[in-house]
């Protein structure tokens, strides 16, 4: 009867162990991104960007300047939205359905389907009339995307920035978590189209990837990989197990005291 006991009880510590040993083999090849680019150095054409355009409904923040601040100051004649890190008020447009934005003096002005660059050389073009030396800045004040999925910290994230790449947005919520799948989701909508696009990060293409820079409203969505799906199986195992070792405890136990 000794014997059966100690082979259950060695049964028992082998489910206990298994599912640990499993799981300590997970394979670090699939973990590392840019596993395929050459460790020498060099340099390359930046091809893959494009400006972000403006849109109906995007919010824009326009100030302009000139020589002569007194008169600009009709020209910043908007709801005054914050005040910049040297106490500069800013101020913001909504673009409407029909892609413009109303200006002191200007008027109705067509914005929509150029980028803010674009906008700016306009701006002071038309200003010239109006101002010595105008000088325009034009930024998005709306421009963000969506991480969800396994990474450290999933949510909507605003940028002040319109040149996001997608290691950047990740890194903005803490990075994938180490049980993450290499393979991320793109979900982008642009023209009255949706587009998906499975990104592998494991892989230096992505630098010269179209959807290496993401565009206002981008959804990024991480799998979780195997490894955190046994992880999650092998948490159920150990609890298991650790109620089936008690119990093989106490029928021990039990057999012993009963058996003197």
């Amino acid at each position: 009867m000794l014997k059966k006991i100690k082979s259950f009880n060695k049964f028992i510590l082998l489910a206990f162990l298994g599912p640990v040993i499993l799981s300590s083999c997970a394979s670090y090849k699939k973990i590392p991104y840019f596993q395929d680019l050459s460790v020498k150095d060099k340099t390359e054409e930046i091809t893959n960007y494009s400006a972000h355009t403006i849109a109906p409904k995007d919010e824009l923040l326009i100030h302009i300047g000139s020589l002569s601040p007194e008169g600009a100051l009709v020209f910043n004649n908007n709801m005054q939205t914050a005040t910049n890190a040297v106490n500069t008020p800013v101020y913001d447009y909504l673009v409407n359905d029909k892609g413009e934005v109303n200006l002191p003096i200007i008027g109705l002005t067509k914005v929509a389907g150029m980028t803010t660059d674009e906008l700016s050389a306009s701006l002071n073009e038309r200003l010239k009339k109006y101002l010595k030396e105008p000088r325009t800045s034009v930024r998005f004040l709306n421009f963000k995307v969506t991480i969800m999925g396994d990474v450290a910290r999933p949510n909507v994230y605003s940028s002040t920035s319109e040149r996001l790449t997608v290691p950047e947005a990740l890194s903005l919520a803490g990075d994938l978590n180490v049980t993450a799948a290499r393979d991320v989701l793109l979900v982008r909508e642009i023209n009255g189209k949706r587009e998906y696009y499975h990104i592998d990060m494991t892989s230096a293409n992505l630098f010269e990837s179209p959807y290496y820079y993401l565009k206002s409203n981008d959804l990024l969505y991480v799998k979780p990989g195997k490894l955190k799906v046994s992880t999650i199986e092998t948490a159920g195992y150990r609890r298991a197990s650790l109620i089936i070792g008690i119990l093989s405890v106490l029928a021990t136990s039990a057999y012993l005291i009963f058996n003197r």
